[in-house]
């Protein structure tokens, strides 16, 4: 990959979407993770205004200091770059003795998390409305396109995408690139939704590095008769993933009416 000239591209891209949309720039959840910090990094390098968000809903104390470590370090660089803090646990917490908890512990849990996400991004809109801003997605292709690792209106209710082209390896290298922490370059990828520490691999059962490779063989035409062993099981991982989350990862269906009947 030529990295500086895919940076360049997207920071050319995302400051002619902007300019055209009229707005001022951008607003991004932070998290600590590559994918934010990426992300983020590029919407630094328009000169637009940028306004970087903490959101907290018990989030675990190592995602917190990379966070605030990555402003920090964007601030230094860029004077377009503002940050602030939404703590959302106690909105999170008041939510929770509203509805049912009902239900198998599991799916409880799944629903609360991607309950986090969409709390989040109705933050970002809310910020985005205020100051006439475009909320910056950070999902990479391998999320958004090959497993559906993202939840749907959660952090995937963006108003642009500028990394949905790269590979996570890709991410990696920009990141390396623009100078990102090192504390964010060596974390384990987390989506940060539990309020624990787990890791994208420990909810996928594979690595990046795996899904990239399973996602290729797919392209290629590739089915699980073709592989034995751990590459069998990885791609048969992917491919659970990308058929369960198949509606994540195309349009909104409509149901189109005959004219006859209109």
């Amino acid at each position: 990959m030529q990295t500086e000239k895919v940076v360049n591209h997207i920071v050319n891209w995302l400051k002619d979407y902007a300019t055209n949309a009229g707005v001022k720039g951008f607003v991004i959840g932070i998290s600590g993770g590559i994918d934010s910090a990426v992300t983020s990094t590029l919407c630094a390098k328009t000169g637009l205004k940028l306004l970087c968000i903490e959101m907290p809903i018990h989030q675990a104390a190592s995602h917190v200091s990379r966070a605030q470590e990555h402003i920090s370090q964007l601030k230094e660089r860029f004077s377009n770059v503002s940050d602030t803090r939404v703590d959302l646990t106690p909105v999170f917490e008041e939510f929770k003795t509203e509805v049912s908890l009902e239900g198998k512990p599991t799916t409880v849990d799944m629903a609360l998390a991607n309950t986090r996400a969409r709390l989040r991004m109705t933050t970002l809109y809310y910020h985005a409305g205020l100051l006439g801003l475009l909320v910056a997605g950070t999902g990479n292709k391998v999320e958004d396109f090959g497993v559906g690792f993202f939840t749907k209106y959660g952090d995937g209710g963006v108003d642009l995408s500028p990394i949905a082209d790269l590979l996570k390896s890709e991410v990696y290298e920009i990141g390396a690139f623009l100078e990102v922490p090192e504390s964010i370059m060596k974390a384990a990828p987390s989506d940060g939704l539990f309020g624990d520490a787990r890791s994208d691999e420990d909810q996928i059962g594979a690595t990046y590095p795996e899904l990239e490779w399973a996602m290729q063989m797919k392209d290629e035409g590739k089915s699980e008769d073709d592989f034995t062993g751990r590459q069998k099981e990885a791609f048969q991982i992917f491919m659970r993933f990308n058929r369960s989350n198949t509606h994540k990862m195309i349009p909104i269906p409509i149901c189109e009416i005959p004219k006859n009947l209109k």
